[in-house]
């Protein structure tokens, strides 16, 4: 006599199949997840830290401001630049 309970399954096999079932539905929506969070955009533009694409060089205005925060250019210098490089950009953008 091979199948003693003629395949049925008892209290401890219910708990073990609903179990491994939560377990099995909880990997699939975890790597779903992961999988979303990994490949959409962020929302302010920037790359994630797991992002596959090169990170985008950052602007003029960001190196100015990196250089007056380091105090290699002063406070006119930093303005008379910044002045420079919005009146260029919107000279640009009317072409």
């Amino acid at each position: 006599m091979m199948f003693w309970y003629d395949r049925d399954t008892s209290g401890w096999g219910w708990f073990g199949t609903s179990l491994g079932m939560i377990v099995f539905c909880g990997l699939i929506i975890t790597v779903l997840v992961l999988l979303f969070r990994a490949l959409r955009p962020a929302p302010d533009g920037s790359h994630h830290a797991t992002s596959w694409t090169e990170p985008t060089p950052p602007s003029a205005e960001q190196l100015l401001a990196e250089r007056f925060a380091r105090g290699e250019i002063d406070e006119e210098e930093y303005q008379r630049r910044r002045q420079v490089l919005h009146s260029s950009s919107a000279d640009l953008t009317r072409h």
